[in-house]
Formats: structure tokens, sequence, C-alpha cells
């Protein structure tokens, strides 16, 4: 059912941004569940790559349908990367 239902998706720049951020949001939800250097590493790349992402989701917006909220999305999901930044240095100590 996934497959059927990403293919009906039109594969714009505010589809490709809401992907990026749900792949942070998985990265963020492991570095928050194991929180180390490594985690922690690959949670920023994707958050590097989101925010990219999302800076380019109003190119293909249509009245800008989309953007607010994945926006919204990679804000909260660089609250929860912070969390996760402080568990990992409150570990180390």
């Amino acid at each position: 059912m996934k497959h059927y239902e990403s293919s009906l998706r039109s594969n714009s720049t505010v589809d490709q941004a809401q992907d990026a951020v749900t792949r942070l949001h998985n990265s963020v939800s492991q570095a928050l569940s194991h929180p180390n250097d490594q985690t922690l590493s690959q949670a920023e790349n994707s958050l590097q790559h989101a925010e990219e992402a999302v800076s380019h989701a109003p190119e293909g917006s249509v009245g800008g349908r989309g953007v607010d909220l994945t926006e919204d999305r990679l804000a909260e999901e660089k609250k929860r990367l912070a969390l996760a930044e402080s568990a990992n240095s409150n570990t180390e100590q």
C-alpha cells in the first residue's frame, strides 16, 4: 500500500522536503534512543539535508501549500535533536 500511496505524489519540492524531514525524524528518534556520537552525526547530516530541501520547498509549491507544515516539522525536529545532543553530553560526563 505504501508504494501505491507514494506513486500518487507528484515528487514536488514540497514532497521531497517532507520526505527529508521524515528521514530527519527517524534519525533523531534513533539518536534519542541511542545517544552516541555516531547517531548524532547521522542526525546532524540528516538535518543539513532537510534544511536544504525545506529551503527549496517554496519553489515547487502551489500557493505555498505544505511549506508551512514542513517548516514547522523541521523546527520540531531541531528541538528534538537538541534534546538528543543534551542527552549525549550528559552520558559522556
